[in-house]
């Protein structure tokens, strides 16, 4: 078959040309919707007996049969094609001759092409929702096997306060559990079907828009056929919610790193998701997290390539949108792929308590307990937080520990210490004070964990 333009044209393209314009090895990703959206519009189609019942029935067997081959050997079926609606209707007008030309009746590849991809995303956000409960669940998984294991907590990588292990790993959940909001909110802004838009005005056989949309699994129609073929918005949605993802496994990428070195050592990452040196054997790199902060470019670059593809377009379609494909699959494919890494390698994790705990204690992560200690005896907060200052260079010019400071030097500070200064100065106890929720208590987070195993049923 010819291709789908030309009649008007004198010769074909320069091979430069094609080379540059021809999208069939990256749209052939669309196959198994383009043969959906194809089978939809053929169905519509029919019921205004454009397409008799008999023309419908062998377009749609073929079309069935067009699916079966493809997943057989997409390769082999691939051929000089434009891009993959050039490819499935050569096969059609192939098998079925006359009949297979009347397929495209009615409809452009503007509207067909954003169909298509439309239900790509939508079977994509589906697929990503999936993976990071696997995240979440391995998350919350660690987090019930480490339940009550103390750890240092950070700011500005300066030792600051102790809470649980299992506190900072449902830190990470919340996270994930935000982006499933947003998945969930980019599925519902690719469900709205624009097939029926045509080029750019609207079709001239007043097909039943929602006949079609029902045949594809869409909730709603598009109500603007200018916007609906030009409309990448929904793509947005969609890589951005990405980028988040990204953002987020990347940050937990970059501790796992910390964590893992040998200087730091408070845990180890299992060896599948790990790899040595080529010259230094006693190597154990991190290189899945690493690859992870890595790709976490990737993806936000994506984003931010196809809203600059979009900018400066004016209405309707445009040729430079055959570009958003090669961002939006990709998007997707790295994401897919770090979560499903990242579900898998988080069990394989151990942690060195030995160290943890070591490590727990220096930087005197206690002194916020010592200015809260005065601030229950009466002592307004500033004025407490400098009496503990003093506190704590006392401990650092005499190396060692807070707790290590007898009462009558404290009283030498201040007065107002008393003996039960040093019940405060515990890892247990400034972990057990912060009862209140979103703390770090035993009791928040054993609520909070609770609370997720309900709601997940995990």
């Amino acid at each position: 078959m010819s291709k789908l333009w030309g009649g008007r044209f004198r010769q074909g393209l320069d091979e430069s040309a094609k080379l540059m314009s021809y999208s069939l090895d990256v749209d052939c990703q669309l196959v198994t919707y383009d043969l959906l959206v194809n089978r939809a519009h053929a169905r519509a189609l029919n019921a205004k007996q454009i397409l008799t019942d008999d023309e419908f029935e062998k377009i749609n067997a073929c079309l069935v049969d067009l699916d079966q081959a493809f997943h057989a050997d997409l390769d082999g079926m691939l051929g000089d094609d434009e891009d993959i609606h050039s490819c499935v209707e050569r096969h059609v007008t192939a098998a079925l001759g006359d009949l297979g030309k009347k397929m495209h009746t009615g409809k452009s590849r503007n509207d067909q092409v954003v169909t298509d991809v439309r239900l790509f995303c939508k079977d994509a956000c589906d697929a990503i929702e999936g993976q990071l409960l696997s995240v979440m669940e391995a998350l919350y998984q660690m987090a019930v096997t480490h339940l009550g294991v103390p750890f240092p907590g950070f700011t500005h990588m300066q030792t600051a306060q102790p809470v649980l292990f299992s506190h900072h790993l449902l830190a990470y959940f919340e996270m994930f559990n935000r982006d499933i909001g947003r998945i969930k909110h980019a599925f519902d802004e690719a469900d709205v079907c624009p097939l029926g838009s045509a080029a750019l005005a609207g079709n001239n056989y007043g097909l039943d828009r929602y006949l079609i949309a029902g045949e594809l699994g869409f909730s709603r129609i598009t109500q603007n056929s200018m916007d609906a073929v030009a409309d990448r918005d929904f793509m947005l949605e969609l890589m951005f919610a990405n980028s988040v993802i990204m953002t987020h496994l990347s940050r937990l990428a970059e501790e796992l790193i910390l964590w893992s070195s040998p200087i730091v050592n408070f845990i180890e990452i299992g060896d599948a998701f790990t790899t040595g040196s080529s010259i230094m054997p006693q190597k154990k790199n991190p290189d899945i997290a690493e690859l992870t902060r890595g790709k976490t470019g990737r993806v936000l670059g994506a984003v931010t390539g196809l809203q600059h593809i979009i900018k400066g377009l004016p209405l309707t379609y445009n040729r430079d949108l055959q570009e958003d494909k090669v961002l939006l699959f990709d998007s997707v494919e790295t994401v897919l792929i770090t979560l499903e890494c990242t579900a898998k390698m988080l069990p394989t994790i151990t942690l060195n308590h030995q160290v943890i705990d070591d490590q727990i204690k220096t930087g005197y992560s206690l002194a916020t307990e010592v200015a809260d200690y005065l601030v229950k005896k009466g002592v307004p907060f500033r004025e407490a937080h400098d009496i503990t200052g003093k506190v704590v260079l006392d401990a650092i010019t005499q190396q060692i520990g807070l707790e290590e400071l007898s009462l009558d030097h404290l009283r030498g500070i201040d007065a107002r210490f008393e003996a039960d200064v040093f019940d405060y100065l515990t890892v247990d106890a400034a972990i057990g004070a912060k009862n209140l929720v979103g703390g770090t208590a035993l009791s928040q987070v054993t609520a909070q964990l609770e609370q997720i195993k309900e709601t997940f049923q995990w």
